[in-house]
């Protein structure tokens, strides 16, 4: 889903162009360049002003102060799988990074070293909740970390999260439960969504609901139980999500407001 929304930003030339490049030049001189440089030759600032704007960096808004270079997610993923070696000091420098690519393909990397030193990437992503700081630098990461890491161990951290008063750690918390869902465990999800029913943000309402549809897709009965319990009082944008995959009349029927008529 986030590949895709990004596609949209980046027209076929500039798409083109940049997979001509990846393609042809990274076995060559390129190959040397640290992962700063690399992602510098793919800089596009008209695509950059677009993310900005998608990912609100503006004064006040979540994403404030975020610098983009305007890189798509296949080439930073190319980069990353390029650096999969790269030292763990030299990823906590990308992470300390105010530039969003930067932060991306370092935790892309981490992804990759995850399976052959698990404890110490958990450790580093635990250490740097505050530079995963917009959704879908969670959204493709902590599944794959963080709830892989959970899924033979004590969740107690994800309830610490998803008390947090960073909006980050609270979206860390629902999104590493992706992974828990997959394997059909769903109580922790279904905790944690009764814990952030009342969470005041739009992003934390969109990753509840999304995942309880991810919990639907496997037994419906079991989501469906969690709607009739709560969809009175859960936020709107929650409950469309929740239940996008409703029969149009079960979606309407669910959909009105207390004390509203049929």
């Amino acid at each position: 889903m986030y590949i895709k929304v990004l596609g949209a930003a980046y027209s076929a030339e500039y798409t083109q162009k940049t997979e001509c490049f990846i393609n042809d030049n990274y076995t060559n001189h390129q190959m040397k360049n640290s992962v700063k440089d690399d992602l510098k030759l793919l800089a596009n600032p008209e695509k950059a002003k677009i993310l900005q704007g998608f990912f609100k960096t503006g004064k006040g808004q979540y994403g404030e102060g975020d610098i983009f270079l305007g890189i798509s997610m296949p080439n930073q993923r190319t980069i990353a799988k390029k650096h999969k070696n790269t030292k763990l000091t030299t990823i906590q420098s990308l992470l300390n990074s105010k530039v969003h690519e930067h932060r991306m393909t370092a935790l892309l990397i981490l992804v990759d070293q995850y399976p052959n030193n698990q404890e110490q990437t958990f450790n580093l992503y635990i250490k740097n909740t505050r530079n995963i700081n917009n959704w879908d630098l969670i959204d493709v990461t902590t599944p794959k970390i963080v709830g892989h890491y959970l899924i033979d161990k004590p969740r107690d951290l994800l309830y610490l999260f998803a008390k947090s008063k960073s909006l980050w750690e609270r979206r860390i918390a629902i999104l590493a439960t992706f992974q828990f869902i997959k394997n059909n465990d769903f109580q922790d999800s279904l905790n944690l969504a009764e814990i952030l029913l009342h969470d005041p943000h739009d992003l934390i309402h969109k990753a509840v609901g999304w995942m309880l549809r991810e919990i639907g897709k496997r037994d419906l009965k079991t989501e469906e139980q969690f709607i009739k319990q709560y969809y009175k009082i859960m936020p709107r944008t929650m409950l469309r999500y929740a239940i996008e995959r409703f029969p149009e009349k079960k979606r309407k029927m669910y959909m009105i407001k207390p004390n509203q008529k049929p």
